[in-house]
This record gives structure tokens, sequence and C-alpha cells, in this order.
């Protein structure tokens, strides 16, 4: 028998902290972040604007509306496949340079067709930046509790941007023309092409082979075939055409995910699933978004529509929210770092359920305050589970994974809006429908108008004598608002069943401290996925 002692186990090199070099580098990649939720939300202010500029048919204003968002879906998942081989910061700079020329593009369209075209390569071109943004944050930050700062941050820019979207939008159209509004991406793009080989490390997966064309091929046929679907049904309600849409979508997205499973470097690594904070982290993001998308629509449409506020006006009203958010982001990771992170995600969203309550009881007149003040509880949740669920998802597979996992936590996102507009937004307008009752004496013409949307009301109120307007207007506005009493229940409910999953899937699960303790080591779990 051997008289040597067992040898002891080499100790583990510790985390390296971030420095001012990586702090900066985040300033680097809140602006793409900044840039994209801006992107999203400042057009709708310039719609009227361009739309007499251009004189768009019907048709073509939806697609200059949704191309660019249903785009960005779509090539979510190829693009963040696309950085782990290439190169994250590689793809972000590209990236980058075609936003900066898409953008002025669109600003000098002279057709409708012609920005309809820009605006679809701007959104393939920021697909790129999401899931590269976010991939980069994991890379420059591999400290846990560092990281989860960082994501804070991170989620910080993006609902900021989209609540600045419409003011920021109202200040240039001020002073300039519609295109004007797109050029916003062109200093940003100048910006991160002299900072980001500065600030940025280069990363990539040193083992990933080619990209399936066929996947890529097979992903935006199935996303955008699904989004698309959606958004006809809470525009036109259950039809033929958009429930086919999303039946397609869903079986080409069967073919491939079975596709996937035979290959060995696939577009949409299916291991990733197996690990039970990342699949549990995507679930919540989804299931919450769906009712904060469907909230927020009709939340936006009462203060438009109901309380007759001008969009920009109407985009000063969410800053509240907006705020409430950003700051919620910030406080999510040190609340975790000291509670169970099933109780801090659980019980925020809980809160959250109660803002959704407080908007069964907004009434038609005078109904901002409390509209308001259950609005900004919502999005303290928000904020929470934004900033820990991304963190989660990143945190939770390897750093050659981060890509795919980015563009994951987008895609889950997207996909929970998209249903919740389409489905809180069909439930919202039949509760309209039935709730509406057209005054005596409005013709026949305009009550069929007034009887089929809020919008279809504000316009055949305007072709009516004074009298004969307010009187339709404030039965339209008493039926919306029964509209959003629904929403706002359903959306209480969708967020208690969020905070159920939370506390279920992650029981047991902790943050990370300012110490760097990884919170997959305290569960028990794996640091890398099979």
């Amino acid at each position: 028998m051997s008289s040597h002692a067992p040898e002891a186990p080499v100790p583990e090199a510790p985390v390296p902290k971030a420095g001012t070099r990586e702090w900066l580098g985040l300033a680097v990649l809140a602006l793409p972040t900044l840039l994209i939720s801006l992107d999203q939300s400042v057009l709708y202010l310039a719609l009227p604007h361009l739309a007499e500029a251009l004189e768009p048919t019907g048709a073509q204003t939806l697609w200059i509306m949704d191309i660019y968002g249903f785009l960005i879906a779509g090539f979510l998942i190829t693009m963040g496949t696309l950085g782990d081989r290439i190169g994250r910061r590689k793809l972000l700079m590209i990236g980058a340079v075609a936003v900066g020329v898409t953008s002025v593009a669109a600003a000098c369209a002279t057709s409708a067709e012609a920005l309809i075209v820009t605006r679809a390569l701007l959104g393939i071109a920021a697909a790129t930046l999401m899931p590269s943004t976010l991939a980069l944050i994991g890379d420059l930050f591999r400290d846990p509790y560092q990281r989860g700062r960082a994501i804070a941050v991170w989620a910080g820019c993006f609902m900021g941007g989209t609540a600045l979207g419409p003011v920021v939008g109202g200040v240039m159209l001020e002073y300039f023309w519609w295109g004007s509004v797109f050029l916003l991406g062109v200093p940003v793009t100048v910006l991160l092409l002299i900072a980001a080989p500065v600030l940025l490390p280069e990363h990539k997966n040193p083992r990933a082979g080619g990209i399936d064309l066929l996947s890529v091929v097979l992903s935006l046929v199935s996303i955008l075939s699904v989004i698309h679907g959606l958004k006809e049904l809470a525009r036109h309600g259950l039809a033929p055409v958009p429930v086919a849409a999303i039946a397609v979508g869903a079986a080409v997205g069967a073919v491939l995910v079975s596709r996937q499973g035979r290959l060995a470097d696939p577009l949409l690594d299916l291991r990733l699933f197996r690990v039970g904070a990342f699949t549990a982290a995507l679930l919540i993001l989804m299931v919450s978004m769906l009712g904060t998308g469907g909230g927020y629509l009709f939340v936006t449409g009462f203060v438009q529509m109901v309380e007759g506020y001008s969009p920009m006006e109407a985009g000063l009203w969410m800053v509240p929210a907006a705020v409430a958010s950003i700051a919620a982001a910030q406080v999510a990771p040190v609340l975790a770092g000291r509670y169970a992170l099933s109780t801090v995600i659980g019980a925020s969203l809980l809160t959250g359920a109660t803002g959704y309550l407080l908007l069964v009881l907004v009434g038609p007149v005078g109904g901002m305050p409390l509209l308001m003040t259950g609005f900004v509880i919502t999005f303290i949740a928000v904020g929470t589970f934004g900033a820990l669920g991304t963190n989660l998802v990143v945190g939770s597979v390897p750093p050659e994974r981060g890509g795919s996992a980015a563009a994951l936590s987008s895609i889950s996102g997207d996909l929970g809006t998209a249903l919740g507009i389409a489905t809180l937004g069909s439930l919202g307008t039949a509760v309209y429908r039935d709730a509406i009752e057209v005054p005596d004496g409005i013709p026949a013409s305009a009550a069929d108008s007034a009887g089929g949307s809020m919008e279809g009301a504000i316009t055949a109120a305007r072709e009516l004598p004074a009298g004969a307007s307010d009187a339709l207007l404030t039965a339209a506005g008493e039926a919306y608002t029964s509209g959003l009493n629904a929403v706002g229940a359903t959306c209480a409910v969708i967020t208690v069943i969020s905070a159920a999953i939370a506390f279920t899937l992650l029981r047991g699960r902790r943050g990370a401290t300012p110490s760097g303790d990884d919170p997959r080591e305290r569960a028990g779990e794996p640091l890398s996925t099979p």
C-alpha cells in the first residue's frame, strides 16, 4: 500500500474581474442597443409625415411599419449563430456599417416601394446587433455578478430607447423632414466603428463548422410565417389566411428542429435546451412578454384614442414606466444575490399582476392616474425579469454558444409580444364590439365603422356634426375602456402563471454575489452543456 497522501485538488483560477476598459466597452455596446429600440418606436410618429410625402397605399403602409421587425425576428437565430462562427465583434461592425448605409437610404427614399425595401434591409442589418451585443457582454464580463449588472444596463438601454422613441421622433420632426428619424443610426455607426476595435474583444467558436443554408431558409420561413400570422390575427381577427400562416410556420419549425438533430454543426443547437435554467428563463420571458405586448397595445391606445393625447404626448406619458423599468433592472441583480432567484422573479411578477389588476378599475373619464400607476407597477416587473431572465439565459451556456443563446432570448421575447398582441388584441376588440352602444341618430355607415373598432369610430366622428361626433366618441371610449379592463384582467392571470413557472422551475437557484460566486455551482448544475 502506498504511503503517499492523496493529492489535493488543484484550485480553479479565479474569474477575472472587469475593469475600466470592459465598462467602457459596455458603453459602446449600449449604443446599438438603444438604436434598435428607438428605430422600433420612432416610426409611429413619422408615419403621417411620410404618408403625405410618399402617398403609400394601405397595404404599403403596413409593410413599411412591419417589415423591419419581421426581418429582425427572422434573422436573429442565423445572425446569432453566424457571430459564434465568424466572430461577434466582426459581425457587429459589419452590421453597424450596414445599418448606417441602409439608414441613409431609408431617409432618402422617394417612393413607398423604395422605403419598404430599405426598411427590410435595415431589419436584416439590425438583426446582427442584438445577439452580438448580448454575447459580447458575456465575453467582457466573466464574473457572474458583474455580468448581471452589465446585462441590467443593457436591458435598461433597450427599455429606455423604446420609451424615448416617440419623444426623440417628435423633436426631430419639429425641425426636420420625416427622413431625419432614420439618420439616428449614422452617428451610432461612426462611434461604433471607432471604439469597437479598441474596447471590444473578438470571440468565436474555434470548433464551429459552416452555416447550413437550408436551416437558414427553414428558420426564416418558420419565424416569419408565425409572426405574420399572429399580427394578421390581431388586425383582422380569426380568418383562414393568418391561421394557415401560423400552421405553415409551425410545420416548417418542426422540420427545422428535426433537421438540427441530424447535423454535426446545427444552426440551432438543441442541446442548449437540456440546461434547465436556460429553458426555464426562455419560457418565463415568452409568457411574460405575452402579457406585456397585449397590455402595452391597449394602454397606448387608451392614452391616444380615448384621452386624446398626441403620439409625442403619449410618449411622454410612457416615460415614468420606462424609468421604473430601468431602475428595477439595476436593482434586480442586487436582490438576486441576497434572495433565491425564484423568489425575486416570482415576487416581481406577482407585483406586476397587481398593476394589471389596476387596469381593470380604469374608467373612461379621468382614468389616467390609475392607468399610469398600474402601468408603472407592471413595468417594475418587466425590468426585473428582463434583466434577470436575460442574464440567466446568457450565463447558463458556454461562452462559445453565447450568440445562439442571445438570439433565442430575443426570439422568445418577440414571439411572446407578437402572441400577446394577437390574442389580447383580438380579445379587447371582441369586448369593444360587444360593449359599444351607438347613440341614436348616427348614420348607418358611421355606426358600422364605429362598431368595428375605436379607430373606425374616430374616423367616422370626423364626418359628423359636433354634438353627434362627441356622443359617438363617448360611446366608443366607454367600449374601448371595457376592452382595456378585460385585457388587464387577462394579463394579470398570464403574469400569475409566469410567476408560478418561476417559483417552480427556478427553485433552489440564487443569483451571483459581488464575491463572484457562480449561481450554477450553488445549484449543482454543470457549467457547460453536453
